[in-house]
């Protein structure tokens, strides 16, 4: 099959899953590391609420107290270890999406999406850990270390290899989660909007339309899926600063309720915007490589059944 005019490869080719996973790595990490002040209040807030008991009042805290360069603590984690994941999720949903298409033929499409979304995290939240590890006590313990340069050996020499999967499985609690809700309501929406809204396929809207698809829908799964995770993220911030031995004694020592509410308008004001950022970043790249935009499930299943909605 011939690569077609303009396009850098043809879809589900090894090369296209390549650039699906060096757009996920730069939309990722640039967009993490850009939200890295408002990243740093959260841990803080999560790990130490009486303090850091509001937005206003916890950057303020932050500023007068450890200076203005303490807003941007971690952000080689977010950078570099945001990117690494980001590369894994977004190359690997869509790997894992074809396949579970052509294997699951007259499966529900959430079940696929579930399935695929919850595959790629499991191999990108282990690619992330030790970043994550590193970067969360390097942003709520001054002294801890500056960046992942000094982080890592220090994290190994203290703790072990241990210390750097420590956190693995309640991130995987809110990161699992997360994502399934998150792909699965991208691509609803995406089908959602081109039905209500513009009333046609999303193949036959023009470049700049399916880039307000993907923005519209991209807002809409980062605020579903912030609710859905928030107690598995303030258990993991918990769990990294040695506030609980186990994800079990967290739960006790933060409230069950809690887990609920504790930095989530922080955590809506930055997930919300991030997701949107990642999946415009991401979809321009495939755009700028010729290739369509995603949410395209319905069209892979229209395309084998010769039928369009």
């Amino acid at each position: 099959m011939r690569v077609g005019e303009g396009r850098l490869c043809e879809e589900f080719s090894p090369g296209y899953y390549g650039i699906c996973a060096v757009g996920g790595m730069l939309s990722a990490g640039t967009t993490h590391l850009a939200i890295t002040p408002l990243d740093v209040l959260k841990v803080n807030m999560q790990v130490n609420p009486i303090k850091y008991n509001s937005i206003l009042s916890g950057f303020s805290t932050l500023w007068k107290e450890q200076g203005p360069s303490s807003l941007w603590r971690g952000w080689s984690g977010k950078l570099f270890g945001y990117g690494v994941q980001g590369g894994c999720k977004f190359g690997l949903y869509e790997y894992f999406k074809r396949l579970y298409s052509n294997v699951l033929v007259d499966q529900n499409r959430t079940l696929i999406f579930f399935l695929s979304s919850a595959s790629a995290q499991v191999f990108a939240d282990m690619a992330l850990c030790p970043f994550e590890a590193v970067k969360v006590r390097v942003q709520t313990q001054p002294y801890f270390a500056k960046g992942l340069a000094d982080g890592f050996p220090k994290l190994y020499k203290t703790e072990g290899p241990a210390g750097f999967y420590k956190g693995l499985l309640p991130l995987w609690g809110r990161n699992l989660p997360f994502s399934m809700v998150m792909f699965s309501t991208f691509e609803h929406s995406v089908d959602l909007i081109c039905q209500n809204i513009f009333q046609r396929r999303k193949e036959n809207c023009t470049r700049a339309q399916q880039l307000g698809i993907t923005c519209l829908a991209g807002y809409a799964a980062g605020a579903v899926g912030t609710i859905i995770s928030n107690p598995a993220d303030v258990i993991v911030s918990s769990l990294y600063n040695n506030k609980a031995g186990n994800a079990l004694q967290a739960v006790k020592n933060i409230g069950f309720s809690n887990l609920f509410t504790r930095s989530l308008p922080v955590r809506i004001t930055l997930v919300g915007p991030v997701v949107t950022m990642q999946w415009f970043f991401y979809d321009t790249i495939k755009v700028l490589s010729g290739l369509p935009t995603s949410g395209g499930l319905r069209r892979h299943l229209d395309e084998t059944n010769s039928s369009a909605y």
